[in-house]
């Protein structure tokens, strides 16, 4: 056993080392990926197509056409969504392709190096750290997901991860949630972040930037905005099949294992509250520290299971997660490493796209197979694992004093730090 740690860390050494080009290879693989098969990008086919409709009315009612068991794909955004991605209607769709597929990677090492910078000291941080995760975040599912759907969460990722932790403002903190949160409903998590870190002026910056960007789209597209914010915006069906191996959030899970009325059910509000009561104590733990990075996943992996519906894609948290399992104040305690090696598994063999096969060729009847739904579960069980692996542990504490640039994420706002 102690050869097999020492070989272990040899390598790790070894990988450090020479991080740049590990990042380059990875980087080319991905690039002779693509060249060897093409991907179709429904996704960002969607943002192009309907986004000309914001001003023209129709927004919602636009839809590209697919394929069960989602045969139509509409805009399920808010209005100023639209708005953001309307210069993409005027690009030629190769262009489009290329540079969203760039912008994307880049935005995969912000993530990263980002989640790099908000470890607690003395937990591993650095810049050939960042450019390794960066390399094999590559290949994780979520990933590789988005990154084959054109979808938008790698950049809204680094919009949020680096806007909590480079600037030195709270407006600027705050602005950074809010923007994605306009955007794209899910972001919106972030400002449970600034809550438990007590960053009251940035989650205030948060709310008023949200506000802003909803009210100017309102003023450009009333109807549009009007139709959304009254009837879309809590309309699930649109968006897909709950029940689908595709969705990884708790409703999903339990829809699976529990039948499709899960949602009304004594169950489901009995695996809520001890997934909720997990989530406060991992929050509490990470808090009582000083662990952002901590608070973040935390913060993010409980809005992902809580979601109605959170499709494998929206699940690039667990990047930031694995780094901090990897590399913070708990990275030796057994269940961390467990929690580690289980997020490498099911996002590294792609379980889920597995699932996704089998499902498609089931006959549409109930129950839903036990088969199936047990491995589907796979994500919420990851994302439990991690708050127990954030909430229990060693006990170490990371030295008190901080560097300057994370004591000045919070010096404004008056946080915990002494």
């Amino acid at each position: 056993m102690k050869g097999i740690w020492a070989r272990s860390r040899t390598l790790g050494q070894w990988l450090v080392a020479h991080a740049g080009w590990c990042l380059a290879a990875s980087l080319a693989l991905h690039a002779l990926a693509v060249g060897l098969h093409p991907p179709e990008p429904l996704d960002l086919r969607v943002y192009r197509g309907a986004s000309p409709h914001v001003l023209s009315g129709g927004l919602y009612d636009y839809a590209v056409h697919t394929g069960p068991p989602i045969p139509l794909l509409p805009f399920t955004y808010p209005p100023f969504a639209a708005l953001v991605f309307l210069p993409l209607s005027r690009l030629p769709w190769a262009a489009v392709v290329v540079v969203w597929q760039v912008a994307s990677v880049a935005a995969l090492l912000v993530i990263s190096g980002c989640a790099i910078r908000l470890l607690p000291v003395g937990c591993g941080r650095g810049r050939a750290h960042a450019l390794l995760w960066a390399a094999a975040g590559l290949w994780l599912e979520p990933v590789r997901h988005t990154l084959d759907q054109g979808q938008v969460n790698l950049l809204l990722g680094a919009v949020v991860l680096g806007g909590l932790a480079v600037p030195r403002t709270a407006a600027s903190r705050g602005a950074a949630v809010g923007l994605a949160a306009a955007v794209k409903l899910t972001p919106a998590i972030g400002g449970l972040y600034l809550l438990a870190t007590r960053q009251w002026r940035a989650a205030a910056w948060a709310g008023a930037a949200a506000g802003a960007a909803t009210a100017v789209a309102w003023c450009i597209a009333p109807g549009e905005s009007a139709r959304y914010w009254s009837t879309l915006v809590t309309d699930t069906q649109r968006i897909g099949p709950v029940w689908s191996v595709r969705n990884q959030s708790l409703r999903g899970a339990l829809s699976r294992l529990l039948g499709p009325d899960v949602g009304v059910s004594a169950a489901w509000w009995t695996v809520v509250a001890l997934v909720t009561l997990s989530a406060v104590c991992a929050l509490w733990s990470a808090a009582r520290r000083q662990d952002l990075l901590g608070v973040l996943v935390t913060a993010e992996l409980y809005g992902l299971l809580m979601c109605p519906v959170s499709w494998s894609h929206h699940w690039i948290w667990c990047l930031p997660a694995m780094i901090w399992l990897a590399h913070g104040p708990h990275r030796q305690a057994l269940l961390s490493r467990v929690t580690l090696a289980a997020w490498a598994l099911v996002t590294g063999a792609r379980l889920v796209p597995l699932l996704i096969r089998a499902e498609d060729h089931l006959a549409r009847t109930s129950p839903y197979p036990a088969a199936l739904a047990w491995p589907g579960s796979a994500y919420a069980v990851c994302a439990v694992l991690t708050f127990l692996a954030l909430a229990t542990g060693p006990g170490q504490h990371p030295r008190t004093a901080e560097p300057d640039d994370v004591r000045s994420l919070h010096r404004a706002d008056r946080s915990w730090l002494p």
